[in-house]
C-alpha cells in the first residue's frame, strides 16, 4: 500500500504564479504531484517523508515573495487515493492534434495519431502541466525513428511511450521514487510499447549506452545538478530535451551545458515555463 499525505496549502493573495512557484519549491522538498486552484494548492508527498506539513513550510520559508501561507496536512492511504483519481482525475487531452492522452476509465476519447493511456496514480506527467505538454511537442517535432532514448526522471512515463510510439528503436525511463517506477511499468504495459524502465537515479546512466535523445522533465536544481551524467550518456550530435523550469532559468541552464558540449538550439515557454533543445556539439 503506498501511503501519502495531503498537504494544503492556502496562499495569500493568490494567483496562478505563485502557485506554480509553490510547486516548485515543494517539488524540490519532495513533494510528487500538485492540484491548484484559485486559493492555493494541494499537494502529495509519501508518508515515508515523514512531517509533511513541516517539510512543507520550511521549504517555504525563503519564498521571494511577500505571501502568507497557511498549511495543514491529512493521512491519505493509497486503495483511497487511487480511487480519488478514477472519480475526480483529469480530462482527456488533445495537444497539436498529433497526440491524445487520457486515462483507461475514459470513455469520451478524441482520435490522434498517437493514443497514450496513463493511469497515473501518484506519478507525475499527464500532458496537463506545461513543462509535460512542451516535452510532448518537442517530441512530436522530432524525428525517432530507429533511434535510443533515456527518460530521466519519467514520472507516469508518457515522453518514453511517445518516442516508442513514434519508432524509437531502444528507450529506457529512470525513476527514483518506487510507486512512480511501478506506474511507469504498468503503463508501459497498457500501452504495448517496448521500453525498460530503471528504478534508480542519475547514478544508473552509468550503465546504459550513449542514446541518440535524452529528456529530463525534472526541475531547475537537478538538472543543474545531473546534466554532466546526462550529457555522458549523450552520443556526439544527439540531442537533449530539458523541462521543469523557468524561462529565466535558462540562461543557468545554458551556462551548465555549454561546458559540457550542449549548445542550446531552441526554447518553448508558456506561462514562464521553459523547454529547451540542446545539441551535443562535441
Amino acid at each position: 500500500m503506498n501511503d501519502y499525505y495531503s498537504v494544503r496549502v492556502d496562499a495569500t493573495p493568490c494567483t496562478s504564479d505563485i502557485t506554480d512557484l509553490v510547486a516548485a519549491f515543494l517539488a524540490d522538498a519532495g513533494f510528487e504531484s500538485f492540484e491548484p486552484d484559485d486559493k492555493g494548492l494541494t499537494a502529495y508527498i509519501s508518508v515515508s517523508a515523514g512531517d509533511a506539513a513541516a517539510i512543507a513550510r520550511e521549504a517555504l520559508q525563503d519564498f521571494p515573495m511577500d505571501v502568507r501561507f497557511d498549511v495543514s496536512a491529512e493521512y491519505i492511504k493509497g486503495q483511497d487515493w487511487n480511487e480519488e483519481w478514477e472519480k475526480h482525475y483529469f480530462k482527456p487531452i488533445l495537444i497539436d492534434g498529433e497526440c491524445v492522452i487520457h486515462s483507461s476509465f475514459h470513455t469520451d476519447v478524441p482520435s490522434a495519431r498517437h493514443d497514450i493511456m496513463i493511469d497515473p496514480k501518484m506519478a507525475f506527467g499527464t500532458g496537463h502541466h506545461d513543462t509535460t505538454s512542451q516535452m510532448v511537442r518537442l517530441i512530436l517535432a522530432a524525428d525517432m525513428q530507429g533511434k535510443s532514448v533515456i527518460d530521466m526522471g519519467t514520472g507516469t512515463g508518457i515522453l518514453g511511450i511517445l518516442a516508442a510510439m513514434r519508432g524509437a528503436s531502444r528507450v529506457t525511463g529512470i525513476e527514483i521514487d518506487r510507486p512512480a517506477y511501478e506506474n511507469a511499468v504498468e503503463n508501459v504495459a497498457l500501452n504495448h510499447v517496448s521500453m525498460d524502465v530503471i528504478h534508480g537515479d542519475a547514478s544508473a546512466l552509468a550503465g546504459l549506452e550513449e542514446a541518440d535523445f535524452l529528456f529530463a522533465n525534472i526541475n531547475r536544481n537537478i538538472i543543474l545538478g545531473d546534466i554532466d551524467r546526462y550529457a555522458s550518456r549523450l552520443k556526439q550530435g544527439g540531442t537533449m530535451f530539458l523541462s521543469g523550469f523557468y524561462e529565466e532559468d535558462t540562461p543557468m541552464i545554458a551556462a551548465a551545458a555549454a561546458p559540457l558540449g550542449l549548445e542550446l538550439e531552441s526554447r518553448l515557454i508558456s506561462n514562464r515555463w521553459t523547454a529547451v533543445r540542446l545539441v551535443k556539439r562535441g
